[in-house]
């Protein structure tokens, strides 16, 4: 989320997210050789994720990203049954993460809820546990003129 290309809000994030969770996914699995078709077709996936979307379609990025995850996974189509329903579970629980931190937009505290909640998910649904760092602290604050600070769980100050 340093790096210049990823901005402070913006879709990038939608891809960010599922990337991030299958590298770490095939990672723990000793997997390597998925990792890089499943990424392409994470980004081909989120690219279609507009910016705006939490606002204008309901539905934030960050928690179709976790969706994007879980179906590439587990290899789900429109079709299958059983992991049809574990990536519309996995996106239902992220966006209600989300929802439940209000607005307005914050792309980077989204990011690390939808991240938080699909790691969870992984280890309860997939059986596969990722480590997590559950002392994640915002380093983005002064460029989001629309931070929550003290009412977003990433805040600075908000662990202290």
């Amino acid at each position: 989320m340093r790096s210049s290309q990823v901005k402070m809000h913006g879709p990038e994030h939608h891809f960010l997210i599922p990337a991030v969770m299958l590298a770490a996914y095939y990672n723990m699995k000793n997997e390597p050789q998925q990792k890089a078709a499943k990424i392409k077709e994470a980004r081909q996936r989120a690219s279609k994720v507009l910016g705006g979307f939490c606002g204008f379609y309901g539905d934030c990025g960050a928690a179709v990203g976790t969706g994007i995850f879980a179906s590439l996974v587990t290899n789900t189509t429109p079709l299958s049954t059983t992991t049809w329903r574990l990536s519309n579970l996995l996106t239902a629980q992220s966006l209600f993460s989300i929802a439940n931190h209000g607005g307005p937009r914050c792309c980077k505290r989204n990011t690390f809820l939808a991240i938080t909640v699909a790691v969870n998910f992984t280890r309860e649904n997939l059986g596969v546990a990722m480590e997590l760092n559950d002392k994640i602290t915002c380093e983005f604050t002064d460029l989001n003129k629309e931070c929550l600070h003290k009412k977003c769980p990433y805040y600075k100050g908000a662990k202290e």
